[in-house]
């Protein structure tokens, strides 16, 4: 999986709303506090609206929140509104992917990709980076990515 700009930017975008609460931020406030250029935030603030996961406030006091409570927004559906689906195989369905010979077991390595993902993104929600807690899961393979880069290098 390779996390575009567009990703990281909306996570973190999305992040800033979670901590905000009941606060809305604009666009300049939320490019400002997390170094994002502006027009590119307003592009994903778009997309991010059309996917349900966060409105837009008009008025003085106006802005952007969070569509719903920020324990019920995953990682994993901020990057579906951005970015589409969590890993592809050349946008082939995994489901029924088979290969001849000695790749034949390749498609479940990429179905255990997939399924590593979604361990991660589906159980971290915006509430989990927001108090700074993530789940265990996420613990344990932050830890395990540290040894293997003392070990092996990045």
């Amino acid at each position: 999986m390779r996390i575009t700009a567009r990703t990281d930017y909306a996570v973190r975008a999305m992040a800033e709303l979670a901590a905000s609460g009941d606060t809305p931020l604009t666009a300049e406030q939320l490019s400002q506090r997390q170094d994002i250029p502006v027009r590119f935030l307003f592009g994903i603030l778009g997309e991010l609206r059309l996917a349900g996961l966060v409105h837009s406030v008009r008025g003085p006091r106006g802005g952007y929140l969070l569509a719903t409570t920020a324990a019920r927004i995953s990682l994993a559906d901020v990057i579906r509104a951005v970015d589409g689906s969590l890993a592809k195989v050349r946008d082939l369905s995994l489901t029924g992917l088979e290969y001849p010979g000695p790749a034949a077991m390749l498609p479940n390595v990429w179905r255990a990709v997939r399924t590593s993902l979604r361990q991660v993104l589906e159980t971290t929600t915006l509430a989990d980076l927001s108090r700074g807690a993530l789940p265990e899961v996420v613990r344990q393979r932050a830890q395990e990515y540290t040894a293997d880069v003392r070990h092996y290098g990045e």
